[in-house]
């Protein structure tokens, strides 16, 4: 099997069901392997690690492709998520001086209060021994919440997008062709008309969230800001704020059904919440790979010169079990100390919301073993057919 075999392998529903056995053939092939037509497949933690943290390795934007005939590529490409220098600095930056970590830690109180109602919902849906779908009915419903709250989306609005961002992000997953995207650029439209009518609706009566202070940014100051930006990334942080956490938080009560020790460690306190987390970010990463572009001549990585405008599949799920980085890695351990998971990527793009993700984490786990003791599988779950976003679509319980 050579490099391109694996990448045409991660877009089969078989591989995308359980990626790792393939990973590892991956990793055999070297940290860093051709995949032919100026591709690469970087499958090691170091490679993987190093390719996001240099500057010269960029994303394809949409001037580098013929995406932009495609609305939902044309929205992401216009965020920050698919920009380069000096555009993405420029916009990221903007974005952090209103998203930041004061701001996230002045949220503990609300997160904590709505994974109570949530919880409570939960054991009242459930007290007749039916099963509960825990992604709807909390891990969806949690991070939406909270990152709604912040942008200033009001409440009767929140639960439409769950569907809406399901589509889009479609967009993000390693294609083929493009031909599946009719439903991505149907959401895009959507959401960008959604954000449009908010952002309006803010600058006429502003209010304390993330709408109004990017809105006011761009209404100020075009160059700094332009209207097609602040609607781009409006989206990306909704899509970020919860798709991200939803697959973490369903991803970690999987982990916990298939190792209770793992939960009677959090219960007694041998395991810590933010060890959990960290171990879920690791074995099951919620963000399975990504993409970048070289964009410099004379780039070398583990040892393998990569030309200008090559195309490399960042394997996270792969980095993150690679045995040169950690022992025994497809051992679920919460108790490692040792842990750096690649999962909020790294370098200029490293997530803005890596700090949220783990706070509604944290909070929530805890919470779950305590309020729900008796919480068990209550029937079959059923896992998205992706692979760049990995998680659950269905996950039933039973609360007793």
């Amino acid at each position: 099997m050579d490099g391109a075999a694996i990448i045409e392998q991660l877009m089969t529903t078989e591989v995308r069901t359980d990626p790792y056995p393939l990973y590892a053939k991956a990793r055999e092939l070297g940290p860093v392997a051709p995949a032919g037509d100026g591709m690469f497949v970087v499958s090691g933690y170091a490679a993987v690690k190093k390719v996001l943290r240099t500057p010269a390795f960029g994303v394809a934007t949409a001037e580098m492709t013929e995406y932009a005939a495609h609305s939902s590529l044309a929205l992401l490409g216009r965020s920050i998520l698919q920009r380069n220098a000096p555009d993405q600095p420029r916009v990221r930056s903007l974005i952090a001086s209103v998203f930041t970590a004061r701001r996230v830690a002045a949220l503990r109180p609300a997160v904590e209060a709505a994974v109570g109602r949530l919880l409570d919902g939960m054991a009242e849906q459930g007290a007749d021994g039916s099963s509960v779908d825990f992604m709807d009915a909390f891990a969806f419903r949690l991070p939406v919440g909270v990152i709604c709250e912040l942008l200033g989306v009001p409440e009767q609005d929140r639960y439409r997008f769950r569907g809406l961002t399901s589509d889009l992000t479609v967009a993000l997953e390693i294609m083929q062709d493009l031909d599946g995207l009719a439903a991505a650029d149907e959401a895009a439209d959507e959401l960008a008309g959604y954000f449009t009518e908010l952002a309006a609706e803010r600058l006429a009566r502003p209010q304390d969230d993330l709408v109004t202070d990017l809105a006011r940014i761009a209404a100020a100051d075009d160059e700094r800001l332009s209207a097609r930006e602040l609607l781009a990334n409006l989206v990306l942080l909704l899509v970020a704020g919860f798709e991200t956490t939803t697959n973490l938080l369903g991803n970690g009560l999987a982990l916990l059904f298939r190792h209770p020790e793992a939960a009677a460690g959090l219960r007694r306190g041998t395991i810590t919440p933010a060890g959990f987390t960290d171990e879920v970010l690791r074995f099951d990463a919620p963000v399975q790979a990504t993409g970048r572009v070289a964009l410099e001549p004379g780039l070398v990585v583990e040892g393998l010169p990569i030309p200008p405008g090559s195309g490399l599949t960042l394997l996270i799920g792969s980095a993150n079990h690679d045995p040169a980085r950690y022992e025994r890695p497809e051992v679920f351990d919460p108790t490692r100390t040792d842990s750096q998971p690649l999962s909020f990527g790294g370098g200029t793009h490293f997530c803005l919301g890596s700090q949220l993700a783990r706070l509604e984490a944290e909070v929530a786990v805890p919470a779950l073993l305590d309020r729900l003791p008796r919480l068990a599988p209550g029937g079959v779950p059923t896992r998205r057919d992706r692979l760049v976003l990995r998680g659950y679509e269905t996950l039933p319980v039973t609360v007793r």
